[in-house]
């Protein structure tokens, strides 16, 4: 039989509902970067050999998740502050008659074309090193005869 719950690795994470949702909506803005990543179409995944990327502007993506899902456009803003990204064409009238961007969950599309500068490329090729070299998230049965040694 298998214990219910997943034993804990690290002491200094916190598995708190409270905690983790603190840091997640207390996150400054270089950290929600990150967590405002969308994961890559089969054909990126293929080519760079790498899952996911932070969404930038001009970034192509397509929506899979909610009303606009199968819409597709290029990022106009990453809106940090919102956590939302704005998609050129996905749009709505106010009221008033102004037309305004409708807010999208990263998480909710998939990159179907990168903007590629030297940075991204560099990030590019660290994830894609760094899953070849050594499986990532591995835990070996050398690793837990070693967590036991003081």
């Amino acid at each position: 039989l298998e214990p219910l719950a997943a034993m804990k690795f690290s002491s200094n994470v916190s598995s708190s509902r409270r905690k983790s949702r603190k840091a997640h909506f207390s996150a400054h803005s270089t950290m929600r970067r990150k967590l405002m990543s969308a994961p890559l179409s089969r054909d990126l995944k293929a080519k760079y050999n790498v899952n996911a990327m932070p969404v930038r502007k001009d970034d192509e993506v397509s929506v899979v998740r909610g009303t606009y899902k199968g819409r597709e456009g290029k990022i106009v803003q990453v809106y940090r502050r919102k956590w939302v990204i704005h998609i050129d064409r996905i749009t709505r009238e106010k009221a008033s008659g102004a037309t305004v961007n409708v807010g999208i969950d990263p998480s909710k599309t998939v990159i179907t074309k990168l903007k590629l500068d030297k940075d991204r490329k560099a990030i590019l090729e660290r994830k894609n090193t760094a899953s070849k070299e050594k499986g990532k998230g591995k835990y070996t049965a050398d690793d837990a005869a070693m967590h036991d040694v003081d």
